[in-house]
């Protein structure tokens, strides 16, 4: 139990700390960071447009509905651009890095540690935090922030056909009324979220495959208990920033 509260936090900080550090030294390895960035595209793009669409469509039907009984359906924009730019949209991207690309990320260092090439690097005087981590946190990172504009954009669109289509909306109100409520500082805050989220996931991606142990078992170990701990983070991380942009940034009337 001491070790789950107090140990495992602890080294997990130590380990962003030290990787942190890391990302100021020079030289940064650009072959490592275009080949995970593009790894990272490669496995989420898709997946993330195919949750996009259903996500924006049951924003769409479930908020038309309330806004419908309430009289106010020239608002249905409104609110499916606020509910998904500000909330779904970096969600949505955090869990497909995290769930798609951490994974993967905590398997081949998982790998690598148990094949003892981490502790090799070590010996030859290379850094395996500067040479492995920072690529693949700055990866997912810089990703993250695409594939959250791509998740606001497929989302809007998949919103505005179900609430045109199947809901008897009217394109114009849907389309007018984006910048009811919404508004650039939305926008911002789910790209600052994004790019944190990603961080997160390269970070504790990296911290359980270099502490994987005991062979192809402990690395499948790893795998799962990165993905759980992720989704975790995420989930308190995102109430943390919500908490504040509500706190610092006045939010538009009606």
């Amino acid at each position: 139990m001491l070790n789950i509260t107090v140990k495992e936090p602890g080294r997990f900080f130590a380990l962003c700390l030290d990787a942190f550090r890391a990302m100021f030294k020079r030289p940064l390895q650009w072959r490592e960071f275009i080949e995970q960035a593009w790894f990272i595209v490669s496995v989420t793009a898709i997946p993330t447009m195919l949750v996009a669409i259903p996500f924006g469509a049951i924003l769409s039907l479930q908020v038309g509905g309330l806004i419908r009984q309430l009289g106010a359906q020239s608002f249905t924009g409104a609110t499916a651009v606020v509910a998904i730019v500000r909330e779904a949209s970096p969600l949505v991207t955090a869990l497909l890095i995290a769930g798609a690309a951490g994974s993967a990320m905590c398997a081949d260092i998982g790998s690598r540690k148990i094949r003892e090439e981490i502790d090799a690097m070590e010996v030859l005087g290379i850094n395996p935090l500067h040479r492995l981590v920072v690529p693949r946190m700055w990866a997912c990172a810089f990703i993250g922030l695409f594939l959250n504009g791509l998740v606001s954009v497929v989302g809007l669109v998949g919103g505005y056909f179900f609430n045109v289509v199947l809901q008897d909306g009217t394109p114009g109100a849907y389309l007018a009324s984006f910048n009811a409520m919404a508004q650039l500082p939305d926008l911002i805050q789910a790209e600052v979220k994004a790019f944190i989220f990603g961080l997160t996931a390269g970070l504790v991606a990296a911290y359980k495959g270099l502490n994987a142990k005991g062979g192809p078992k402990g690395v499948g170990d790893a795998v799962n208990q990165t993905v759980v701990i992720t989704f975790m983070l995420l989930f308190v991380e995102n109430f943390v920033i919500s908490a504040l942009y509500f706190q610092l940034v006045p939010q538009k009337g009606m």
